[in-house]
C-alpha cells in the first residue's frame, strides 16, 4: 500500500496517535529524549522498546524511559546477525501487535522496520550514514536524512525521502547542562588532560580491522604522554574484558579507566579536554559541543563526518602516523554552561511526524 507523501500542513495530534519508538543502539536514548517529550506535548501516546545491547537499557533507565527490554545483540557473525534481527523482529511483533500503533519510528532498526512491515504498520526511520546495511526484506515508508546528504545516496523512493537541517547531534545538543558531579566519579583531579576514548565497533557490518590498529595505537601513545588521564568507554563487557586485558599496567597505574556505571555521553565528552573514537556518533557529539576530536574509524567516510572534516570540526586519523602526529594533547579552557538555543533541527524532525499524520488520508 502506498502511503501519501506527508504535506506541509502542521497540527497537533489527537490522544489516540500512537507512536513506536525502537531504541536498538545506545546513541538513540539521548536522540529521542528530546522528540519523545514534544511528541508528548503535542498529545501523541508512545510505546517504546529497547534492545539490551551497548548500555542501551542501562541509558534508558538513566533517562527514567518507560520501555519494553525486547532482544539483545547477537555478535558479529553475519548468519546470527540476520537471524537474530528476525527473531527480534518475531519478539516486537508479539509484544508490539497489542498496542497497535499509528507509525513506527527508529533511527535505523531493522527489527523494527521488519517488525512493522509484518504488522503492516507505516515506518519512518531516521538515519545520518548512508553506508549502513539495507533492511533484509522490507524496507521503511519513509526515510529521513541530514540536507548534508545527498538524496540520491539513499536507495529508496525519491518522494519519500524527507530531509532535516544540521546533524543529528543537534537534536540534543541544545538541551545539554554540564553535571561536575561526573569528575568524582571517574577521578578526575583538575589538572590532567582528560581524553575520551571509544573503541571501534567491531560487531558491526561496516567495521574495518584498520581501526584496531588504530585504537591500540593511540592507547600506546596516550599511555607514554605524561600528565593524561584516558576515560575508556567500551561498548559491551567483552571489549571492556579485552582492553583490559591488553594494558593491564596502564589500568594499575590508573592512567586508563572504565566508568563504573553507565554515565550522560555529553556530560563525559563536555568534562574531557579531547575525544577520540572509532564510532561516529560520538565524534559528532563533540564536534556539536565545540571539543576538539580524532576519528580512528576507517569505514568507508560518510557525508556527515566529510562535512566536519572539511569545516575543522574533525580530524580523520589515517594511520598509524597520523596518531602521533596529528592529536593535540592539551587542556582546553570550559565555560559553565552552553549558549546553544537552536532548535531547528529537533523541530524539524518533529514536524515531519506532525506532517506524517496529518498529510490527507494519514498514515493508516
Amino acid at each position: 500500500m502506498k502511503h501519501p507523501l506527508p504535506s506541509s500542513s502542521q497540527a497537533v495530534a489527537s490522544a489516540s496517535k500512537r507512536v513506536w519508538i525502537d531504541l536498538d543502539n545506545s546513541p538513540h536514548v539521548p536522540f529521542f529524549a528530546p522528540i519523545i517529550k514534544e511528541l508528548e506535548l503535542r498529545g501523541y501516546s508512545l510505546t517504546l522498546t529497547a534492545r539490551d545491547a551497548y548500555q542501551v537499557c542501562e541509558l534508558a533507565d538513566l533517562f527514567r524511559f518507560n520501555y519494553k527490554r525486547i532482544g539483545r545483540h547477537y555478535g558479529r557473525n553475519k548468519a546470527l546477525k540476520v537471524l537474530g534481527t528476525c527473531f527480534r523482529a518475531m519478539q516486537l511483533v508479539s509484544i508490539v501487535a497489542r498496542d497497535k500503533p499509528d507509525l513506527a519510528i527508529s533511527h535505523g532498526s531493522r527489527s523494527q522496520i521488519l517488525a512493522s512491515g509484518l504488522l503492516g504498520i507505516p515506518s519512518l526511520a531516521i538515519g545520518d550514514y548512508e553506508f549502513a546495511a539495507r533492511p533484509v526484506l522490507f524496507m521503511p515508508t519513509w526515510v529521513l536524512i541530514p540536507e548534508i546528504i545527498p538524496k540520491s545516496a539513499v536507495r529508496h523512493i525519491s518522494d519519500h525521502v524527507l530531509r532535516y537541517r544540521g546533524i543529528k547531534e543537534d537534536v540534543y545538543v541544545p538541551t545539554f547542562r554540564p553535571d561536575p558531579s561526573i569528575a568524582s566519579r571517574v577521578g578526575l583531579n583538575g589538572s590532567d588532560v582528560v581524553v575520551a576514548v571509544r573503541p571501534p565497533a567491531t560487531e558491526a557490518h561496516y567495521h574495518k580491522r584498520h581501526s584496531e590498529e588504530l585504537f591500540a595505537a593511540t592507547i600506546e601513545f596516550l599511555g607514554q604522554a605524561p600528565g593524561v588521564k584516558v576515560i575508556l568507554l567500551p561498548r559491551n563487557a567483552k571489549q571492556a574484558a579485552s582492553v583490559r586485558a591488553s594494558w593491564p599496567d596502564l589500568f594499575a597505574e590508573g592512567k586508563l579507566t572504565i566508568p563504573v556505571q553507565p554515565e550522560d555521553g555529553l556530560n563525559l565528552i563536555w568534562h574531557s579536554d579531547l575525544v577520540i573514537s572509532g564510532g561516529g556518533t560520538m565524534n559528532r557529539e563533540a564536534a556539536a559541543l565545540g571539543v576538539p576530536v580524532y576519528s580512528i574509524f576507517r569505514g568507508k567516510i560518510g557525508a556527515v563526518d566529510r562535512y566536519l572534516a572539511k569545516s575543522g570540526r574533525l580530524t580523520l586519523l589515517e594511520s598509524v602516523e597520523d596518531v602521533r602526529a596529528k592529536i593535540i594533547l592539551e587542556r582546553r579552557s570550559r565555560v559553565g554552561t552552553l549558549e546553544n538555543t537552536n532548535t531547528a533541527t529537533r523541530m524539524d524532525i518533529v514536524n515531519h511526524i506532525v506532517r506524517i499524520f496529518e498529510s490527507k488520508g494519514g498514515v493508516a
